[in-house]
This record gives structure tokens, C-alpha cells and sequence, in this order.
């Protein structure tokens, strides 16, 4: 099992309880201790709950915060998110500015993305995935 990196739709998963995230991440953290998310997972879940005005499952998520590892844009990730960018539209493909970071985060720390969101990330040349609700 390699270091990973937690995309938005799989931390969802795990906070809606879903058993098959749960059990990934149990058994990820017999390897590993602490679970890798990015600074723009943190934003999506965060604005998500917000306009949401879902304070109950944002303290859940503030609560959480403290036990994991959230990694920030760095000048070496923001180089790798530009070339993903332009390696994409040079081959007329365009993936959403968010994916691309969280990518270039993930490549920038040789982390395996987990997301449930193959069909985007899997365009992008060297990025290890994993789908954790399977």
C-alpha cells in the first residue's frame, strides 16, 4: 500500500459512513500513521458544509481536523499542477483548476490520489490512483 492522498468524494464517503471507505481507511492506517488530504479537499468540504449550513457535520469535520496531515499548494506542486495544465490542454482536454492542484499535490509528494473520480484524474501521465469505494 503507498502513501496516499484523500480526494473530496472519498473523505465525504467516509464522513456519510460509508463501510467500504471505512474499512480502506482502517487498513490504511495499520501502514500509515496519518491520512493525507490537500488544502483544497479542505476547501471543498469546508464550503460545502457551509453553504449547506450543516454545523453539525462541520464540527464533525473540524474535530477531524487535528488527526490528519493537510498538505498546502507549494511552489514544486503549483510547477507540477502547471504542467499537468498544459500538458491537458495541449491535448484539447480541460479538467477543472481544482483537480489539477489536488493532482500536482498528490505527484509533488509521490502520493497515489484516492478518489472515486477516476474518469478525470486518470488522464493525467504518472498519477497513481485508487478508488476506495469499490
Amino acid at each position: 500500500m503507498k502513501p496516499a492522498l484523500i480526494d473530496t468524494d472519498i473523505l465525504s464517503l467516509f464522513f456519510k459512513n460509508n463501510q467500504t471507505v471505512v474499512s480502506k481507511f482502517k487498513s490504511y492506517l495499520k501502514y500509515y500513521p496519518t491520512i493525507n488530504i490537500s488544502i483544497i479537499t479542505y476547501y471543498e468540504i469546508v464550503s460545502g458544509l457551509e453553504y449547506k449550513n450543516a454545523i453539525k457535520q462541520l464540527k464533525k469535520f473540524y474535530n477531524f481536523i487535528p488527526y490528519i496531515n493537510v498538505l498546502p499548494i507549494t511552489s514544486d506542486s503549483a510547477d507540477t499542477s502547471a504542467e499537468i495544465y498544459k500538458s491537458l490542454r495541449q491535448k484539447g482536454e480541460i479538467l477543472d483548476d481544482l483537480d489539477i492542484l489536488i493532482a500536482g499535490i498528490a505527484l509533488s509528494n509521490n502520493l497515489v490520489i484516492v478518489t472515486n473520480n477516476e474518469k478525470h484524474f486518470k488522464r493525467i501521465k504518472g498519477l497513481a490512483i485508487e478508488n476506495w469505494s469499490k
